[in-house]
């Protein structure tokens, strides 16, 4: 990410657990988790749109801590589906909490892109209550073949228009009965190529709204 990023493990339930923090670029408002996109299709915590939204969270001041899920990178075990990954981002934020008591004071943030915004519901909603997060943000969530969980009101979901992995109007059919609104980029294909400067200026516009 840059010359700052500190590369740490926990242990998890399949074994360790590969991790990289970034601090903010201004003052500490929060921790942010990131989850990436689906590790059999090379899904890993260096997917330029994961990096996008730490580039984004960094500049609202949360401390970002991406991780590879199971069987990826050097982080232990084998694909699981969801379940174990949602595990896996359960520990490194209970990781957090045990590593620096202060943590537990800040808002916690949980974001993902793609299947790993998936996951990122499940995380949310196993949640104990006096560590449910802040806020979610979800960009391109996988909709289609796996089901997320329900969400909070606020959470800020992007999703390309012309996606061809997640199609949009997947995303709407689950968003709908929640009444959650969907910021939809025209144009825009599920990896955001070319757009990723157009999509972390949206977070910062959207974020305090």
């Amino acid at each position: 990410m840059n010359n700052q990023t500190r590369r740490t493990s926990c242990t998890g339930p399949a074994g360790p657990i590969e991790c990289a923090i970034d601090e903010p670029v201004t003052a500490l408002r929060g921790v942010a988790v990131i989850a990436h996109p689906h590790p059999l299709f090379g899904g890993t915590m260096d997917n330029k749109v994961v990096q996008t939204l730490v580039r984004a969270l960094r500049q609202l001041g949360y401390r970002c801590v991406r991780f590879n899920f199971r069987g990826v990178g050097q982080t232990a075990g084998s694909h699981d589906g969801g379940p174990g990954e949602r595990d896996d981002m359960l520990t490194v934020i209970r990781a957090l909490h045990q590593d620096d008591p202060m943590v537990s004071a800040l808002p916690l943030v949980l974001a993902g892109f793609s299947f790993g915004a998936y996951v990122t519901t499940l995380a949310a909603e196993a949640l104990p209550a006096e560590h449910k997060a802040e806020r979610l943000l979800l960009v391109g969530p996988s909709t289609q073949r796996a089901t997320p969980a329900a969400v909070p009101p606020d959470t800020l979901v992007i999703h390309g228009e012309t996606d061809e992995v997640v199609p949009l109007s997947a995303t709407l059919d689950w968003a709908r009965p929640q009444n959650l609104p969907v910021i939809v980029m025209p144009g825009v294909g599920h990896f955001f190529h070319g757009q990723l400067t157009l999509l972390r200026d949206l977070i910062l516009r959207c974020w305090h709204r």
